[in-house]
């Protein structure tokens, strides 16, 4: 009897430990409440935040985890995952509330692995960029034969082709020169783009985030940037070709870390298409104008890559737990992917923080910049680096470090106001020649 009960108990722990991860599709109110019940159940390590409306006044929600939420801790990466930016492509935003329910258990549980990643990194969960959307794709449901509906925003806005374009001016700076990164906005932006892109723009910007995922579905493919090709058109059609972005090869990097730890999608051959280890960069798939992954790479200190996750746009709901356990550990992995290359302070000799520092890699023509407490990360691939570290004001200062395959390295600049340069004025060297010639010998 004691045996039969052991027995018992044991499969209802089990029960007990996979009950918080649940799979059914949630519209807006359910999402909001799965997002306010992990809350309740983790209080101290989340926070739930919005960033904006939509068109019809839906809050942009996001869930943010970490030891001390609400609060930038330096040398603690920022990243974040966004799912739903078209509304009909929905198993982004199941796996992202899936995701939420599995941090807090397994924190809860003390998950080492779990444990280490929410003490070390700030995690924000944007379940839904396009709520409205959202709401028309799920009346239609999974069984309709209206394939795009829902996709755009209320507006009837294709969201992931709305934010300004700034690879043209990348394009060009490339060729004749002008800065490789934190391109600026022309000023009209705001009256350009869509609500819940204003919304995210203003989020990207208000973070110093490090990496990030967008979260789409119609393929199964990691995307990496450029998005947009370099002749976007020629004579009135889109031209794809490879365009690599100057970490093309960590990006590579990045979404085969994603591929190789999903179920399937490593396997390349999906959905009718075949994409070598299951990757690809986006321009040479198809060119893509206005996207938010180029967007984050040349606005932000952000490295964004876009994953497409079913061939299904709105996958049935029986099959929402194999695709879960199918990206669980992809979505982990990604996570960690924040924690390579190098970080550190910048300071000045007073040790107080250089905000909007630049760090460049001497090779690699993108470059990084501090944020507000003076803080940077800059991933990189393990190898040998020349870094300089460059502030209005100050002397620059460089050095040579080598990164390895494990933690970041710790790399800190304190940087040295610089000495005015005193230039003689035509008059005061004119007087110094009469001096010297007055008062020189023989």
């Amino acid at each position: 009897m004691s045996g039969l009960l052991s027995v018992f108990l044991h499969l209802f722990l089990l029960c007990k430990l996979a009950a918080p991860v649940t799979f059914r599709h949630r519209r807006y109110d359910d999402l909001v409440r799965t997002l306010y019940k992990v809350h309740n159940e983790c209080p101290h390590i989340t926070r739930v935040y919005s960033v904006g409306r939509s068109v019809k006044g839906r809050h942009l929600y996001v869930l943010e985890f970490s030891d001390y939420p609400g609060i930038h801790e330096p040398l603690e990466p920022e990243v974040k995952y966004v799912g739903n930016m078209h509304g009909n492509e929905v198993l982004g935003r199941e796996l992202l509330l899936q995701l939420s329910e599995f941090l807090c258990e397994e924190f809860r549980s003390a998950n080492p692995r779990i444990l280490r990643l929410v003490q070390d990194t700030r995690i924000h969960i944007m379940p839904s960029m396009n709520p409205d959307g959202y709401e028309v794709a799920a009346a239609q449901g999974p069984d309709a034969s209206g394939y795009l509906v829902g996709r755009n925003n209320a507006n009837g806005v294709d969201l992931n082709r709305n934010f300004p374009d700034l690879n043209t001016y990348i394009y060009y700076n490339e060729k004749y020169g002008g800065p490789n990164h934190h391109l600026p906005l022309p000023d009209n932006w705001k009256s350009q783009v869509e609500p819940e892109t204003r919304a995210v723009i203003q989020w990207i910007r208000s973070l110093n985030f490090v990496l990030s995922a967008n979260l789409h579905g119609g393929a199964v493919v990691a995307n990496y940037p450029y998005d947009k090709s370099l002749e976007h058109r020629f004579r009135g059609f889109r031209r794809t070709a490879n365009t690599p972005t100057p970490d093309d090869k960590l990006f590579q990097k990045l979404a085969k870390v994603y591929s190789y730890a999903h179920g399937w999608m490593h396997h390349g051959w999906n959905c009718g298409d075949y994409f070598p280890d299951g990757i690809t960069n986006g321009a040479s798939w198809y060119s893509l104008s206005k996207g938010m992954q180029d967007f984050n790479y040349l606005h932000t200190n952000c490295f964004e890559i876009t994953l497409e996750l079913s061939c299904d746009k709105f996958p049935r709901q029986e099959e929402l737990q194999r695709e879960w356990l199918g990206n669980r550990e992809a979505l982990i992995q990604f996570l960690e992917q924040v924690h390579q290359g190098i970080k550190g302070m910048v300071l000045d000799e007073n040790n107080n923080y250089l905000p909007k520092a630049v760090i460049s890699v001497s090779g690699i023509n993108h470059d990084v910049t501090s944020g507000d407490h003076g803080d940077y990360f800059r991933l990189l691939l393990p190898g040998t680096y020349t870094v300089t570290a460059t502030a209005p004001g100050f002397d620059p200062k460089t050095v040579t470090v080598t990164v390895g395959p494990g933690e970041p390295k710790r790399v800190d600049f304190q940087l040295k106001r610089s000495i005015p340069q005193v230039t003689e004025s035509p008059a005061q060297h004119l007087e110094a020649d009469s001096y010297q010639s007055k008062y020189s010998p023989g």
